[in-house]
């Protein structure tokens, strides 16, 4: 039987069989793949800036579309109104009022230091043009007042608390991560990364059962394999056919010998 499994003929088999296994594995795997992306978030589509006014008011909260948007701002920054965020990846964010110049201000989160201490937390002066994206005011709830923080600092960019904080100026709602500033400032702080537009991904079943398809072509080929050594296994115990038998009826009819016949008379 080992002598019919490894001959030439039924190793080739073997080698398609294993070779049909691979690949239909790898292929189904690729399409299950594709299903399980297909319903993660996706990039959507990250239109050019446009102006903070078209997207963000004073006394109207943000839409959905309007949050992640590229924005640009031009205006000076405040150095009355600025403000330490703590608890950010073990360090502080930079959030500073930006007069537009229009009677409004919009919080700007100019990047992140490691201390309070850090040169980049000097405001900087004269006009300058910020290029960020556009975020939500974040939730206060109970956050905020899980511990004390130091004076000149809070836990969140909250445009309520801004509001109470930063009297006397009129906010817009939400708030800008800055990505660029024109004039750079002297001692720049390190970007705040924010992640752009994201839509939500929708499942496409079809590759699900492209994936499906392929595993059973494999399974398939499995199949077709063992049928094949079956039969190969069969012809080769069950040894060569017996040959074709002389019947005794139908055995020709031999001459007497003729030294054998009777003498005749």
């Amino acid at each position: 039987m080992l002598r019919i499994l490894f001959s030439p003929r039924v190793a080739v088999l073997h080698l398609l069989a294993v070779g049909a296994l691979v690949v239909c594995g790898l292929l189904g795997r690729w399409q299950l793949g594709v299903f399980e992306d297909s319903g993660r978030p996706q990039a959507a589509v990250d239109p050019a800036p446009v102006a903070v006014g078209t997207l963000s008011g004073a006394g109207r909260h943000l839409t959905g579309e309007a949050i992640r948007r590229q924005v640009t701002a031009e205006g000076t920054f405040d150095a009355d109104r600025q403000l330490l965020v703590t608890g950010r990846d073990d360090g502080l964010w930079i959030l500073t009022a930006l007069d537009l110049g229009d009677g409004t201000s919009i919080p700007v989160v100019r990047g992140w230091v490691a201390s309070a201490e850090d040169p980049a937390t000097a405001v900087p002066e004269g006009r300058v043009t910020v290029t960020g994206r556009l975020q939500a005011s974040e939730p206060t709830d109970s956050v905020r007042r899980v511990r004390q923080v130091p004076q000149g600092q809070v836990q969140t960019v909250s445009s309520a608390e801004l509001i109470n904080l930063w009297r006397g100026v009129k906010l817009r709602d939400g708030f800008v991560i800055a990505t660029a500033q024109t004039p750079p400032p002297a001692v720049a702080a390190r970007p705040v990364p924010v992640v752009p537009p994201t839509t939500e991904g929708v499942l496409t079943w079809r590759n699900l059962a492209y994936a499906a398809q392929w595993w059973i072509f494999g399974l398939f080929a499995v199949f077709m394999w063992w049928h094949f050594i079956r039969d190969a296994v069969r012809k080769g115990t069950a040894g060569p056919e017996p040959g074709p038998t002389a019947d005794p009826q139908t055995e020709p009819e031999t001459e007497p010998d003729p030294e054998s016949r009777p003498a005749a008379v």
